[in-house]
């Protein structure tokens, strides 16, 4: 990942927050971006020493880590009374956990997989929402708290090959806009909806062919981490805070060409 010291504006000083879905990729340069300018972050994800390696990288005192699975309720408590205990509080929320373990025509998808994908991506994101509303020492709502979620284009246009994840993350989008009116005016609630990007969660999708599949973008690259990372710092500062219910797409103009993911 580029530096984050060259992005650092102090606009998060003093704020907390989790990110989930955090030991590399999106989740990851999100927590960089978010200490970089002042947060102090709990990272979650599955692998607890592939969780330890990453947040060994961090500035001391920034960051700490809580392995768990995002759709175990057990887990979200345990790390929702850990931030409360080490951190005092919670202003924001980073909803990036989701899963993607199917490739092919929602004909011949295993309905198992599909209930596992929305029980993570849909379902797990909104019990992450209600746990840290409800949850009697963070002061989310007190502390005008910001939930930002991860969706994808794919909920917005049918890609080939991974349908249902699309769908999941359609509802993702609609999920992010219900919240938002229910939850306002004390909690903002926004997603980001990100085209390819060069992770290895979609290796499958530009893996031998990047600069085929980066012809089809407008911009004429595919997307790293550090793009959706500064979008969902700014929607979780206050520069945003007169946006909520909405989905930015970071797509490089994929979108607007005509193009699918």
């Amino acid at each position: 990942m580029s530096d984050p010291i060259i992005h650092q504006t102090h606009r998060l000083d003093g704020k907390v927050a989790i990110v989930t879905g955090a030991s590399r990729g999106i989740g990851l340069a999100v927590a960089v971006r978010l200490v970089s300018e002042g947060a102090r972050v709990c990272i979650t994800a599955r692998k607890a020493e592939a969780l330890e390696l990453a947040a060994a990288d961090f500035p001391a005192g920034s960051v700490i880590a809580v392995a768990g699975k995002a759709d175990d309720p057990e887990h979200r408590a345990a790390v929702l009374d850990t931030v409360a205990t080490e951190f005092g509080g919670l202003d924001i929320l980073v909803n990036n956990a989701g899963i993607n373990p199917v490739y092919g025509t929602l004909l011949e998808l295993d309905l198992a997989a599909a209930r596992k994908i929305m029980e993570v991506n849909v379902l797990g994101n909104l019990a992450w929402a209600q746990d840290v509303v409800h949850h009697p020492r963070l002061g989310f709502r007190e502390r005008s708290g910001v939930i930002v979620s991860v969706s994808s284009v794919t909920g917005q246009n049918p890609s080939p090959g991974i349908g249902f994840y699309g769908i999941s993350k359609a509802a993702v989008a609609h999920l992010t806009r219900t919240l938002a009116v229910e939850l306002g005016p004390e909690i903002r609630v926004n997603a980001v909806a990100p085209a390819v990007v060069k992770t290895r969660f979609a290796e499958a999708l530009y893996e031998g062919r990047e600069a085929e599949v980066a012809a089809e973008y407008p911009l004429g690259r595919l997307g790293e981490p550090e793009d959706i990372a500064s979008a969902v710092a700014f929607l979780a500062s206050g520069d945003a805070s007169w946006i909520t219910g909405q989905v930015l797409n970071l797509d490089g103009g994929l979108l607007v060409a005509g193009g699918v993911a």
